[in-house]
């Protein structure tokens, strides 16, 4: 591809001239150095709503949730866990309940 700059144009080496002192550049904005976090980040709430489900057991379970957003992310998993293991329980114990009574088989005429 045929170049129209002129001979010592940007981009074009000279020999014996020395580079012009310029600031790092990608596209027209100058690169600044932007100083890195010393550490982890402070434990912050995502701010995930909870919408209630009307089960007292559920929701308190489901508030615990709430736990998490003031641990660091090694503690989540305890948090996670316990939630886990109390809505287990509670459909488990829905098993247990004793519900209406099944329906008896259909008599042949009602069908």
């Amino acid at each position: 591809m045929a170049r129209d700059a002129a001979p010592g144009a940007a981009g074009d080496s000279v020999p014996g001239a020395a580079e012009p002192s310029v600031p790092e550049v990608a596209g027209d904005v100058v690169r600044e150095s932007v100083p890195e976090p010393s550490g982890p980040a402070d434990p912050a709430p995502l701010g995930v709503g909870r919408t209630p489900t009307g089960v007292p057991e559920v929701d308190a379970r489901l508030d615990r949730l709430a736990d998490a957003d003031h641990l660091a992310t090694s503690g989540h998993l305890e948090v996670y866990e316990d939630v886990h293991r109390g809505l287990r329980d509670t459909l488990t114990a829905l098993d247990r309940r004793p519900g209406p009574p099944a329906p008896g088989p259909r008599s042949p005429s009602a069908t």
